[in-house]
């Protein structure tokens, strides 16, 4: 752990509204976990009680306190995904990984996790590696998945991909629904959302598909460089969501109607995104 990391962190969010959370998601961004260490210089940083961070750092269930590896398997035991067979599944990935739930592979490659819900129960039993959902998961396909994650789970395609599914997002701020039923992309309705970079202002559309990287926009926006998104509707700067884990640019929030959150890079070119059902950063 670099102290001025945590510094840099602490200062960057320190006049922000709900700043501890945002602090703590970015220190686990950046190390995968909550270092001891760091929560300690986060409370000195801060005036706030240690019992406080850990209480916080504790109750969110995104936030660990253990180091994670370099791709989360998180199998559902749920009661849909209970009685179609997820306990079987959650065993068939533990003795493919060699680990229990909870725990995390030697090589830090794979930390594998059961939760109680990850609200998809129609499509039991399901399973999200790294944000991208596989539904109706057998032993069969378990090391179909691995293989997959192994081999880069950011190829792809709209069509045919169990992956690739649409979303309802609103903006995290005023609750106004972002989908634009009258401009359809790959089929769907378009996320809209305002944007601004260089000097220009307009706006941008998104895939309303969740994993499909398809973008349209009213300026022509360079590769490399980081857009700032703001609702259409209350002009609110979509942030919040800390830097992202690829290329550190910020991350920017979209909330899902029903629940959760959708988080995407807004550097123009990175494909970083993640679906969190059980998210409550914003």
């Amino acid at each position: 752990m670099k102290t001025d990391e945590i510094l840099g962190i602490v200062e960057r969010h320190r006049d922000e509204q709900g700043g501890l959370i945002a602090i703590l998601q970015d220190i686990q961004t950046r190390y995968s976990y909550l270092p001891a260490d760091a929560l300690r210089r986060v409370a000195e940083e801060t005036g706030r009680s240690l019992v406080d961070i850990y209480g916080v750092a504790t109750f969110y269930r995104s936030f660990s306190l253990k180091p994670r590896g370099k791709h989360l398997v998180c199998v559902c035991l749920g009661t849909a995904c209970h009685v179609r067979g997820g306990p079987v599944i959650a065993e068939k990935f533990s003795a493919l990984l060699g680990i229990q739930p909870g725990d995390t592979t030697a090589d830090r490659e794979f930390t594998l996790e059961t939760l109680n819900c990850l609200g998809a129960c129609a499509l039991g039993p399901i399973v999200v590696v790294d944000g991208h959902y596989f539904s109706n998961v057998s032993t069969v396909k378990v090391k179909e998945i691995m293989e997959q994650t192994r081999a880069g789970l950011e190829k792809v395609g709209t069509k045919g991909d169990k992956r690739v599914f649409p979303v309802e997002l609103s903006c995290p701020r005023c609750s106004h629904s972002l989908m634009d039923a009258a401009h359809r992309i790959d089929g769907h309705a378009a996320v809209r959302v305002t944007a601004a970079f260089n000097g220009s202002h307009g706006w941008i559309r998104l895939s309303g598909l969740y994993g499909s990287p398809v973008v349209e926009s009213e300026h022509d926006v360079p590769a490399d460089v980081v857009v700032n998104f703001f609702c259409p509707h209350c002009h609110a700067e979509l942030t919040g969501a800390g830097p992202c884990p690829v290329c550190e640019a910020p991350v920017v929030p979209l909330m899902v109607r029903g629940g959760g959150v959708v988080q995407i890079c807004s550097r123009r070119g990175c494909r970083y995104h993640m679906l969190d059902l059980e998210s409550d950063i914003v």
